[in-house]
């Protein structure tokens, strides 16, 4: 339709994408769990870059300490559930894309709808869930962390074998600071949540030599890192002695 050409034809001319590249983007459905600093500025691309489906899942209530990095939020969203704040914020955006909302539970049964999976959440009890589920259905992971002036972004996918999330952190006991304990700058956590949706936009155009790479950034000094992620054998997720292989 022309109003596609026109709306997408920012990125309809580059070659990476063209026409064909944003019909399968509009045949896409990508599923993100936490709606916080990185899942809101992850969705927010996602829905502008034309993506069909969105999935969200959220159990949180927007707060006024959230408004300070989750732009997607306005102050009259404050005590509004997450997925219904987004899902509103969202549609007005972009009103093709079709919006899903899912509580906690329901999100990891979703896995299986998605064609890609982004983990925006900050806790590692939820980070080994989505990424087991992810393992199980063999879904592709983009798993994004941000906290001080730290960033991180990691890529799994499944079908390929390699890495999992769990190969990367094994350490079940492992706590994870929180940005109430330690602070976090808003553009920090932007930045994290826009390469999640690159990459996720990258995998779903065939682009997918990301897989098994830890991309790490120091905002301070504006240093980024790459690394390949190596499969741990032993890992209890992925692992070939627990594939029974």
């Amino acid at each position: 339709m022309m109003s596609d050409l026109m709306r997408y034809s920012r990125q309809i001319v580059l070659r990476e994408v063209g026409v064909n590249g944003q019909e399968l983007l509009r045949d896409s459905s990508v599923l993100v769990i936490g709606l916080g600093g990185l899942g809101s500025t992850a969705a927010s691309h996602l829905a502008g870059a034309g993506i069909g489906r969105l999935l969200l899942c959220d159990r949180d209530r927007v707060e006024l300490s959230n408004l300070q990095r989750q732009v997607l939020y306005r102050q009259s969203d404050v005590g509004r559930a997450k997925t219904v704040a987004a899902a509103a914020q969202l549609a007005a955006l972009n009103r093709d894309v079709e919006i899903e909302t899912f509580d906690a539970d329901d999100g990891l049964a979703a896995v299986r709808d998605a064609d890609i999976v982004l983990d925006c959440t900050d806790n590692f009890p939820a980070r080994y869930a989505i990424n087991a589920a992810c393992v199980a259905a063999r879904r592709p992971l983009v798993s994004g962390a941000a906290i001080r002036f730290e960033g991180q972004l990691a890529v799994f996918d499944p079908s390929r074998g390699g890495a999992c999330y769990r190969c990367l952190y094994a350490d079940d006991g492992e706590a994870a600071e929180t940005c109430e304990e330690a602070g976090i700058l808003g553009p920090v956590v932007a930045t994290v949540g826009s390469l999640q949706a690159l990459a996720a936009i990258k995998w779903l155009l065939g682009r997918r030599d990301d897989a098994g790479t830890l991309t790490t950034w120091d905002a301070l000094r504006m240093q980024w890192r790459t690394h390949r992620i190596p499969a741990d054998p032993d890992c209890p997720v992925c692992g070939t002695s627990h594939r029974g292989e």
